[in-house]
């Protein structure tokens, strides 16, 4: 049998290999972009608790802290939009892999977004240390605590790929709504009790608002994740329990 009788299988095979390694490459980077995503996403958490425990203690200086260590979520993301614009330009991805890299670069923006609203909330709280503590403050805490149980779980949703859990999480942001409105109202009805509880609520309000918006961001997050997955949008009607606009509430102070 001549020699070269073995050069096309030998070929074959050498391509076959080199395929298989730009694919397992190509995994690789898509890999460490969720990983990526995931800590960006646990960091912003961890700033909206850091901002919680700093209205709590009344400390100004950790306040400052927690609005500094925003900058490392924004550097985080800069990176991360880097990456995908590198995947973009050397892999030229298809169908799948190229929503899983919209998707990240969407859900990248929407933890910056979260990061700058946990930012916001240690922000005010420097101000609102230095009046007299009113009792609704406690209020936020609850707040904070569904948010960020919605952060994770989205986060959770985004790294296995679970389109249901993210769907859960997008239904469930109804219950953040609640607990916003009803908090705004309870603030409503201290302010007009008296008009030294203004200044102090009307930080709480802020603060209140940017919890909320932490919450819709997070549905903004399990959208992706469910197109990313379906290759469709989620095209369902959630309704906004968010009243604090709406004619609904009333006047203030005022249950409708």
């Amino acid at each position: 049998m001549p020699p070269h009788s073995f050069l096309p299988d030998s070929g074959e095979a050498i391509m076959s290999s080199d395929k298989e390694h730009i694919i397992k490459s190509y995994d690789g980077e898509l890999t460490r972009l969720t990983g990526e995503i995931a800590r960006m996403g646990e960091l912003s958490v961890s700033q909206l608790e850091a901002a919680i425990d700093v209205v709590a203690r009344r400390d100004e200086r950790a306040a400052k802290r927690v609005v500094g260590n925003d900058e490392a979520i924004d550097q985080m993301e800069q990176q991360i939009s880097h990456d995908v614009v590198r995947l973009l330009a050397l892999r030229a991805p298809m169908a799948g892999d190229l929503r899983n890299i919209f998707a990240a670069l969407r859900i990248a923006a929407d933890i910056e977004r979260i990061g700058d609203y946990a930012a916001n909330v240690a922000k005010r709280s420097i101000p609102l240390s230095m009046v007299a503590p009113i009792t609704p403050t406690q209020g936020l805490d609850y707040l904070a605590e569904l948010a960020a149980e919605e952060v994770r779980d989205v986060l959770k949703a985004y790294q296995q790929q679970d389109a249901e859990l993210a769907y859960k999480v997008w239904k469930d942001d109804a219950e953040l709504d609640d607990a916003y409105t009803g908090y705004f109202r309870q603030l409503l009805t201290y302010m007009m009790e008296d008009p030294r509880n203004i200044t102090p609520c009307t930080h709480l309000l802020f603060m209140a608002k940017n919890i909320e918006r932490i919450g819709d961001h997070a549905t903004n997050i399990a959208e992706n994740i469910w197109f990313q997955v379906h290759g469709e949008p989620l095209n369902k009607e959630r309704p906004n329990r968010d009243l604090t606009s709406s004619p609904e509430l009333g006047t203030l102070g005022e249950k409708p």
